[in-house]
């Protein structure tokens, strides 16, 4: 015990749009996916929320960079920059001479291809890991939610982040059926883009566009409960004087209308493909919703109708995935599932 500083957990959901770490069944950190470098240097400037107000917003000489999209490493360098520094920050706690040991257990989308996989492995192990191990997002959120994912019965999982929407059929601690699609907050925030420059004629960057759909965003024209119209500022496209528009969530719920749609199919598709003793289960159970897209108001009831199977919102849907990760990291002998 004596040494136990010198070794490390560390259970990371390295999602497109937030980095979440949890050590010691905490949250050390919770950060925007995004870093600022130095086009002289190549040197990493900023990181997380402090580079998140520098988008959209450098000069010639800063550029910023999201390493994830879609879910994947797109950035192989920024990525690594990127977990080292937040490795770093998690470490500043613990003044030690030594570096420590680092076990990890990182989130990655189910669809990832053998390159994608290796991308995490290699950039996990470049920042500081000892021993990574990877679990799919789904498996992780269903942890998280608090799913026996080892009984012998179907758990459904729809879990829609910021680059990937993940739908997975669980039993048996393995993933029967998944689907991974690019249709997920990342989409919806152009959609509102889109929409905003055809029907208002307003220009917005990311960072407006993401606060509309935070403020106002729903997929159903009818809500009980309704946010107040947001008001959105910018140039217009034609004069290029500024001006500004209400943005109702009737609005947003039809600029999403197509996107949330495609969700919809997915769901339906992987529902086709599952086995009918699992199918009957997750009538019984429902389908759990999870990521930051299930705090779409109207979401759960929208599938529900849709697909005639009950859907529930997880508790705190946006750290399912990192609270799965922290229970895996745990029980990293105990779970079949997790990759070395």
């Amino acid at each position: 015990m004596a040494f136990s500083f010198l070794s490390q957990e560390l259970a990371i959901d390295l999602g497109t749009a937030n980095t979440v770490i949890f050590q010691n069944d905490q949250i050390v950190l919770d950060e925007p996916s995004i870093v600022a470098i130095d086009n002289q240097s190549g040197s990493c400037i900023a990181l997380g929320q402090k580079a998140k107000l520098m988008h959209e917003r450098t000069n010639p000489g800063i550029k910023t960079v999201r390493p994830l999209k879609d879910g994947v490493i797109a950035d192989f360098n920024a990525a690594e920059m990127m977990i080292r520094g937040f490795i770093k920050q998690v470490n500043s706690k613990h003044k030690s001479l030594f570096a420590p040991s680092l076990k990890v257990v990182v989130g990655i989308p189910s669809g990832s291809t053998e390159v994608e996989i290796r991308a995490v492995r290699d950039s996990t192990e470049h920042a500081g890991g000892r021993d990574v191990f990877l679990i799919f997002e789904p498996m992780a959120a269903a942890l998280g939610i608090g799913l026996d994912v080892e009984a012998p019965k179907g758990n459904m999982v729809v879990d829609i982040g910021g680059g990937t929407a993940e739908i997975a059929v669980i039993s048996l601690g393995g993933i029967v059926v998944q689907e991974s699609i690019k249709t997920a907050g990342d989409e919806l925030t152009n959609d509102i883009q889109y929409y905003l420059r055809q029907q208002h004629n307003i220009k917005v960057g990311e960072i407006t566009a993401e606060k509309t759909k935070i403020a106002v965003g729903a997929v159903l024209p009818e809500l009980d409960e309704e946010p107040e119209p947001f008001i959105v500022r910018g140039p217009n496209l034609m004069t290029g004087h500024p001006v500004e528009a209400s943005i109702t969530y009737q609005e947003i719920a039809h600029c999403l209308d197509k996107s949330i749609a495609k969700i919809e199919a997915a769901i339906m598709h992987v529902l086709e493909q599952t086995p009918p003793e699992l199918y009957s289960d997750i009538v019984e159970n429902g389908i759990h919703l999870s990521g930051g897209g299930a705090l779409l108001r109207g979401l759960a009831q929208r599938f529900t109708e849709k697909v005639n199977i009950p859907f529930y919102v997880a508790e705190d849907p946006l750290r399912a995935v990192a609270r799965g990760t922290c229970l895996a990291l745990k029980n990293t002998d105990n779970y079949p599932f997790l990759m070395r």
